[in-house]
């Protein structure tokens, strides 16, 4: 209850005018009617889906094994936080998830003012994607322009910068699958 409304009900009703009682009553009812939830718990794909199929990535972007992080990423996050099994035989699942990297683009945010290096980078992936239920092929999720975008510091030191570039496109990756599969699942 927010303090307006806490204030005005310390009064006895008596003492409040019909006007005043009614706004305190609609403003302590309001956060139970507000409307939100939490995102990533709705799921719209049918009920007859329990296998999902995910093919490597395609990749039509020159960033060497991209499509590998990001397809091991989905698939650990499709077991991680849905209900679903996973299959690498699309003729084995009820639904297939197909995709293509279409490009990786890294671009410099923030700069180090001594040495004018970059410190701060965004990263944005652009993907198409298809869900197909096998038995119909209905398309359950399509998108061309699946867009991630998120900002990556990285070192000004270029021994160590070298040795994190795995581990950044790891968390680039599994940032990618949340988002990704959340998609899927709500069908945005």
């Amino acid at each position: 209850m927010n303090s307006e409304a806490s204030s005005l009900m310390r009064f006895p009703t008596s003492a409040l005018k019909p006007s005043a009682l009614a706004l305190a009553l609609a403003l302590a009812l309001l956060p139970a009617g507000c409307g939100y939830h939490v995102a990533g718990h709705s799921d719209t794909l049918p009920k007859t889906v329990h296998v999902v199929a995910v093919p490597a990535l395609e990749n039509a972007t020159n960033s060497y094994r991209i499509e590998q992080k990001l397809t091991s990423a989905t698939i650990r996050e499709f077991l991680a936080a849905t209900p679903y099994k996973i299959s690498s035989h699309p003729e084995s699942a009820d639904a297939v998830l197909r995709g293509k990297v279409v490009s990786l683009e890294a671009v410099p945010l923030l700069f180090d003012t001594k040495t004018g290096r970059a410190t701060t980078m965004l990263v944005t992936v652009k993907c198409q994607v298809v869900l197909t239920e096998t038995n119909t092929q209905k398309v359950l999720f399509h998108t061309d322009n699946f867009l991630f975008r998120e900002k990556y510091e990285i070192s000004t030191d270029v021994k160590s910068f070298f040795e994190e570039q795995d581990p950044a496109l790891d968390r680039l990756a599994k940032d990618f699958a949340a988002r990704l599969v959340a998609a899927v699942r709500e069908n945005f």
